[in-house]
């Protein structure tokens, strides 16, 4: 069995020489059970109200978009009907232009 010898304190100790006070913190009264903050009703309210929009929104701005996509689209099929109607035009042209130039005497 061992003996413990009894410890000597350090030479400096630090002392307690002055009476601190606890600092009251107001608490916030405790809400009943099943009771709800006006402020985490309209929380809810709002967070609700956002997850509808949220839904109607993306559906709405899909919906837009494909509208303007058509038109667009509808747009330009009279513009590229010119385009490849003189490209055709300008590609069959040069063909006999070359056919008849490889021809001639």
């Amino acid at each position: 069995m061992m003996h413990e010898t009894p410890r000597q304190p350090p030479r400096f100790v630090p002392t307690l020489t002055e009476v601190v006070q606890p600092i009251s913190v107001p608490v916030a009264p405790a809400t009943p059970p099943g009771f709800i903050t006006s402020e985490a009703l309209e929380d809810q309210i709002i967070h609700r109200v956002m997850q509808r929009i949220d839904l109607s929104l993306e559906r709405r701005l899909r919906e837009a978009v494909a509208a303007m996509v058509l038109q667009q689209t509808q747009s330009l099929v009279p513009r590229l009907r010119e385009e490849i109607e003189f490209v055709v035009r300008q590609s069959v042209s040069d063909a006999v232009a070359d056919e008849l130039a490889t021809r001639v005497p």
